[in-house]
């Protein structure tokens, strides 16, 4: 038997919903459409999918509104985490900035590449997975659930992530250690750890830790970066935590040592 993990779509534009059904069906999703607010709360009361798109201007209700009750009914219902990513005019800065703050596990501009979008979708899938209890064969993930009665296969545990975040005292451990970090260190860190594997622009970095980005720069970014490595490296020297995508971004490493080498 085949299982597609199911993705709950809310968009009211048809074009970007048919272009987001083709594209997810092609790649072994069943994605279902919503054109309303109202109509993805009854999906997601009905089942809950395994990740949901919402796009941020949505008719009868807005998509950080939408966000927040989903949230709400998804831990009314008791079940696994349920992953939301958001649609967003490439644009509107603030929106991106809101939508991560809420807890979104990603974002993405419109106009958008679908096969980028499938990736990302794909990403916060095996990231979610990884994170859920028993491997993440959650509601609508289209993984099979297990038979209580069997034992579970043998499978190792993944790593511990050696991060350990104090956001009330804006401190961060690493494998242990405390880790000295200025204002802004502290600040890109943090984003890159919650969002492991995610990569972040440039500019999508001077957006959501700088103050001003208007007065800063992408070499900005690349000095506090190199500043950054050089205090893990001093941790853990043989470790690179934070990965450079030439021409884009940076992102956390996602497979890290549960302990320093």
């Amino acid at each position: 038997m085949s299982f597609k993990p199911r993705i709950l779509i809310a968009e009211d534009e048809s074009g970007i919903a048919d272009t987001l059904q083709y594209v997810l069906k092609s790649d072994g999703f069943a994605p279902v459409w919503c054109a309303t607010a109202e109509e993805a709360i009854a999906q997601f009361a009905q089942e809950p999918p395994a990740l949901a798109i919402l796009d941020v201007g949505l008719p009868d209700l807005n998509g950080f509104e939408l966000f927040k009750r989903l949230r709400a009914l998804n831990q009314a219902q008791g079940g696994v985490e349920v992953p939301m990513l958001f649609l967003t005019a490439r644009s509107d800065e603030i929106d991106r900035v809101v939508g991560l703050e809420l807890g979104a596990d990603d974002y993405i501009a419109k106009p958008f590449s679908p096969r980028e979008l499938v990736a990302r979708v794909r990403t916060i899938l095996r990231r979610s997975a990884r994170g859920a209890p028993g491997g993440g064969a959650g509601p609508g993930s289209g993984v099979p659930p297990q038979n209580p009665g069997a034992a579970a296969p043998a499978s190792p545990q993944p790593p511990a992530m050696p991060f350990a975040l104090d956001n009330e005292r804006m401190q961060i451990r690493y494998y242990g250690r405390l880790l000295e970090l200025s204002r802004y260190e502290y600040g890109l860190l943090r984003l890159l750890v919650q969002r492991p594997g995610r990569v972040f622009t440039r500019d999508e970095l001077l957006q959501l830790v700088w103050d001003d980005a208007s007065d800063s720069f992408d070499r900005t970014v690349d000095a506090h970066v190199k500043t950054l490595r050089a205090k893990l490296k001093a941790v853990a020297p043989d470790v690179e935590p934070i990965r450079t995508l030439r021409g884009t971004g940076y992102a956390l490493n996602e497979e890290l040592p549960a302990s320093a080498p």
